[in-house]
């Protein structure tokens, strides 16, 4: 059977500056531990991106520094700078711009505090989307509350603009409703964990004692956080 052309798709992954990163850990954890666990949870996603089969290119959009370099050290295609750091949705509006310069016909924006992701859950989601000529569409992915949005498959890439936040999976799907695409919500269980509570943490921390390889940089930080963002 001949494979279906998808296209180009490229991978835009927003980085917040890891200083003004995760502030609803404020009161669990310390400045320096927050960046910490901001740099290595992007070091983790980028991991997984590079070792996606059905993604072509990643473009990393930020001002922060060391994400610039992190970039650079694990073969993001780009990044493009993101010096007002107005919010992930701008972020991502931003990359989706700058893909569609590069020739996307698909993109696929990543959070960078999924650090569980697995490539082959990706790769599945991405094989099983519409292709080129099926018409406009948007997959949207829920976080693990279900009302959010952690990750959006646009076909073409401005099939609609992303509008994450709370609430955001009703939104992209009015969205994709407004604009005539069709919208599919896929459950996807390592893009599913986020981390912007404590909460939030401590069901990371479950997840990766039962996954086997991934997330290597967050799952050493964790190890050394002792009880914090443990179970309560």
């Amino acid at each position: 059977m001949t494979p279906v052309r998808r296209g180009k798709t490229v991978a835009v992954l927003p980085v917040k500056r890891f200083g003004a990163a995760k502030q609803r850990l404020d009161n669990d954890l310390s400045d320096g531990t927050r960046r910490a666990l901001a740099e290595a949870m992007v070091t983790d996603v980028l991991i997984a991106l590079r070792r996606s089969k059905e993604v072509d290119e990643v473009l990393v959009v930020s001002g922060e520094t060391t994400a610039v370099a992190l970039a650079a050290g694990y073969d993001a295609a780009a990044v493009i700078d993101d010096p007002e750091d107005a919010g992930h949705s701008a972020a991502a509006l931003r990359g989706v711009d700058a893909a569609i310069d590069r020739g996307a016909t698909r993109v696929v924006l990543v959070p960078g505090d999924c650090p569980a992701l697995d490539p082959a859950e990706l790769d599945a989601l991405l094989v099983d989307a519409p292709g080129p000529g099926e018409g406009p569409s948007v997959i949207v992915v829920p976080d693990r509350h279900g009302d959010g949005t952690n990750a959006l498959v646009l076909m073409p890439p401005d099939a609609i603009d992303p509008a994450f936040g709370p609430g955001s999976r009703e939104r992209h799907e009015r969205l994709a409703a407004e604009a005539g695409a069709a919208c599919v919500a896929v459950p996807v269980p390592t893009l599913g964990l986020d981390v912007d509570t404590v909460d939030d943490l401590a069901a990371l921390r479950v997840a990766l004692e039962d996954v086997r390889g991934g997330a290597s940089h967050t799952r050493g930080l964790l190890a050394r956080f002792g009880r914090v963002g443990g179970s309560r």
